[in-house]
């Protein structure tokens, strides 16, 4: 329920929570910020995503595309869907918050989107190899194609998940 200064009953019961002695800020200012820093980061990764999803939506318009054999096909597929599925995670946390907004349900969202944000990245690796898969197959070979795209999944699997997960847990351990 909104009150006449257009707060909600839970803004309200935040602003008498006690702020965080580790952080100084409140559980509803704490949200917020987390909240923010998730949408901005979504917002430095969907450009790439979609520019990937249209180069990869004009590929069977290509001339020469019929000389794509049936294995080039697949990887392509798997690109294509890879990329869709990740543009809807990216998205989606924008469009829950907008449907979500003043509902008092921002703690919920923030969770909700930051497994879309890890959904995402996940699918955005696939896509990114499976697509250097079609074109370093094209190029050169199919197993330079399978080691480079091996290579890059190691990659962006140390820097997006194994990297951060051995810094948290090494922080948990120093708490």
């Amino acid at each position: 329920m909104t009150t006449a200064r257009g707060q909600t009953e839970s803004d309200q019961a935040d602003q008498g929570t006690p702020k965080d002695p580790g952080t100084s800020e409140s559980p509803k200012e704490r949200v917020d910020r987390e909240l923010g820093e998730l949408l901005q980061g979504l917002r430095v990764a969907l450009p790439g995503v979609q520019v990937l999803f249209a180069f990869l939506l004009t590929l069977p318009f290509a001339a020469g595309f019929e000389e794509v054999d049936t294995f080039e096909q697949h990887v392509l597929f798997v690109s294509l869907i890879s990329a869709a599925i990740a543009s809807i995670c990216f998205i989606a946390p924008a469009a829950q918050h907008r449907v979500l907004f003043r509902t008092g349900t921002k703690e919920i969202l923030v969770r909700r989107s930051n497994r879309y944000g890890i959904a995402g990245a996940v699918a955005l690796g696939v896509a990114m190899a499976s697509a250097v898969i079609l074109v370093v197959d094209v190029i050169y070979t199919r197993s330079a194609a399978a080691w480079t795209a091996g290579g890059l999944i190691a990659f962006w699997t140390w820097c997006w998940f194994a990297q951060p997960l051995l810094t948290r847990r090494r922080a948990e351990e120093t708490e």
